[in-house]
């Protein structure tokens, strides 16, 4: 079964668990005239509606490449969990707003003995509900299915509150009804916002994970040309599809009938274990003269000097041309990489002036 059918399937099965919920819930609570209960049914419909929310999210991110997207639809997946946000944060302010006009009006509520065991059996399937999505949320990377997993435990618990008020108020005649409202319409409002936070970080941009980038240059630097590999930059276009590139550092002899094959290699084997589309380019290496030794120590000992230096790469010195090249990765914290460049570039003229000096400034996009 392909992940997007996964998806769908688990939302279906959300929907169904959901709207089951709804209906006992709806049912108990104007019975019973409870609104905390009522309010629970409402949420627990507006999970159904994320459920269909996303399968519709999952099938639009489907759609294959055209002319004017030509990197996929994968990430009408963030849209839809920002929908899915929107939609939680209408439900808390709902909640709150009933919740108080409840306690203006002294509304209590009166349950039976029945009403109870089907609060406690929906807290039990809103569990189930939450531990099923959460499952498949890891086996399939998906995280509006994970956003929902934890929303639906989350509600589980809140249901467990709206019990203890039911059997407070069954037992000892004290209404509590409106106040567990406000506290379920704040928790309800938390998720939404949690939630919308994820999705506008997705749809700027987030930093590759660190799990992902080691791993990747760890297969990459596992073929025996390879010296090091630098430079990584994945860009995702929706869940588990990314595109990147990736420069690798080799011995300045190679041929361009030995690279190519082996870029070629290093490409295939990203793609078939991480399903990325990697770009691969080349620094040369030619530090086997003592003398360019020398001067690749003395750069290594001026850029530990610099905390804010994370790392130097691509290094390359042109006897013929006097030149000398590099790459200096700078961190984010650091509020003027010009500077600090040139501050750099000033101390090597000191000890090598023969030479002049082409410095690149990278940005930190992955461990």
């Amino acid at each position: 079964m392909t992940r997007e059918k996964k998806i769908v399937q688990t939302s279906i099965i959300g929907v169904i668990g959901n709207l089951l919920l709804v209906a006992a819930k709806a049912t108990i609570g104007f019975l019973a005239g409870s609104v905390s209960v009522i309010l629970d049914a409402v949420n627990n419909l507006s999970d159904a509606l994320s459920s269909v929310i996303t399968i519709i999210g999952t099938k639009l991110s489907t759609k294959k490449p055209d002319k004017k997207h030509p990197y996929g639809h994968g990430r009408v997946e963030y849209i839809t969990s920002f929908i899915i946000a929107i939609i939680i944060l209408v439900a808390g302010g709902s909640a709150i707003y009933e919740s108080i006009n409840s306690l203006i009006a002294g509304q209590t509520a009166e349950y039976t003995d029945i009403s109870l065991i089907v609060i406690s059996i929906a807290i039990l399937v809103k569990v189930a509900i939450g531990l099923y999505y959460r499952k498949v949320a890891k086996e399939v990377n998906s995280d509006a299915l994970k956003g929902s997993g934890i929303d639906a435990l989350f509600d589980s618990l809140l249901s467990t509150a709206t019990l203890i008020g039911a059997i407070v108020a069954r037992y000892t005649g004290v209404f509590i009804e409106g106040y567990l409202g406000i506290v379920i319409g704040l928790f309800i409002i938390k998720s939404g916002i949690e939630v919308i936070s994820g999705a506008v970080s997705n749809i700027i941009g987030e930093r590759t994970s660190n799990e992902v980038a080691l791993a990747i240059k760890q297969t990459v630097n596992s073929f025996p040309e390879v010296i090091g590999s630098y430079d990584l930059i994945l860009n995702n276009y929706g869940p588990n599809r990314a595109i990147g590139s990736i420069h690798i550092e080799v011995k300045d002899d190679l041929t361009a009938k030995e690279i190519h094959p082996l870029t070629r290699k290093i490409s295939q084997e990203v793609y078939m274990k991480f399903g990325v589309i990697l770009t691969v380019g080349i620094y040369a290496s030619n530090t086997s003269n003592p003398a360019i030794k020398e001067i690749r120590k003395n750069l290594h000992d001026l850029v530990e000097q610099s905390p804010n230096i994370k790392q130097v790469h691509g290094f390359y010195v042109d006897e013929e041309l006097k030149t000398i090249s590099f790459d200096i990765l700078i961190d984010f914290d650091e509020k003027n990489p010009e500077k600090l460049r040139d501050e750099l570039i000033d101390k090597l003229k000191t000890l090598h002036p023969e030479y002049n000096y082409f410095v690149v400034i990278d940005n930190d996009f992955a461990d």
